[in-house]
């Protein structure tokens, strides 16, 4: 089963545990990998070939002939050191990834809050990424489809036509402070695949990110913590709220991911709404209880 036809199932509204298990999930399981992996102390590309190392290597995730989209946050006019986007040098060394694994091609966009030319260029993002090798591309309003969703508040939303067609998706969050949510990690990541009024998502939140959340499902989810934003997020602005931690987290499981990103602020899946939410309605496929969660620390 490939993503696309994961998809297809469980917008059909198949939502049983089983099938929240993509086969890369069950390949884990099977061969006692980590469910999440955490290293630290290091600079963005050790971080993510560490991680890899430890989830058996990036071909567990990508295959040849695959079309990725790699999911970054670079939503606003930020340079790299405001920790507001997604760092380039990451986003560089997972297209180098994939592509290195047999990729057809790799795509890379998100839609922006603020001028997406500005984005493009101050986020450092577009360069990195288009020297990697990838196809970077602006969002253009025109190929958002609407796609059914029968969740709990929302029925259907209009999601990225070129999400929804990838073989496999690889959502590259930076871990921040949201002034809305608590924090930015990889479920919130998805509002960039989103269109219509995302304003209208605001209300009800929690409930409403979930609905969208688990019918888009990505392939694997890593959340750059190279550097954090503490305060005044998403859009920060001020260097006295970054904090750099050098870190990088990992998992096949979106809601793992980000239940273990929590840490980084010290807080729980109550304090941020969404992942007790999505925890609530089990689209966590790990029990966060019982994780098996391995750290790595970079000598």
């Amino acid at each position: 089963m490939n993503r696309r036809d994961f998809l297809a199932t469980t917008g059909a509204g198949v939502l049983g545990a089983s099938l929240l298990s993509p086969p890369w999930d069950r390949l884990l399981a099977q061969t006692q990998m980590p469910h999440a992996v955490w290293v630290e102390n290091g600079e963005p590309a050790q971080l993510l070939a560490a991680a890899l190392k430890e989830m058996g290597g990036i071909s567990h995730f990508i295959s040849r002939g695959d079309v990725v989209v790699v999911k970054p946050n670079m939503g606003w006019d930020r340079a790299p050191q405001y920790a507001a986007n997604t760092n380039p040098e990451l986003v560089a060394a997972v297209v180098t990834a994939c592509l290195g694994a047999g990729a057809k091609t790799v795509k890379v966009f998100d839609r922006t809050c603020n001028n997406p030319l500005r984005c493009y260029t101050n986020s450092q993002i577009e360069e990195k990424a288009k020297i990697a090798g990838a196809d970077v591309s602006q969002v253009r309003e025109s190929r958002f489809v609407n796609k059914a969703i029968n969740g709990e508040l929302i029925k259907e939303w209009p999601i990225y036509k070129d999400y929804l067609e990838a073989d496999k998706v690889i959502n590259l969050p930076i871990a921040k402070h949201h002034s809305l949510s608590g924090v930015t990690l990889g479920m919130k990541n998805l509002m960039g695949v989103m269109g219509g009024n995302r304003g209208d998502i605001h209300n009800n939140f929690a409930q409403k990110l979930v609905d969208i959340d688990r019918t888009i499902l990505p392939t694997l989810t890593i959340i750059d913590a190279y550097r954090i934003l503490t305060a005044n997020g998403p859009v920060g602005g001020n260097l006295a709220h970054v904090k750099q931690t050098r870190t990088l987290i990992m998992s096949p499981c979106l809601v793992t991911a980000d239940y273990v990103a929590l840490e980084l602020f010290g807080l729980g899946a109550d304090d941020a709404g969404f992942v007790g939410e999505a925890i609530k309605r089990g689209l966590n496929t790990y029990d966060v209880k019982k994780l098996n969660l391995r750290r790595v620390r970079l000598a």
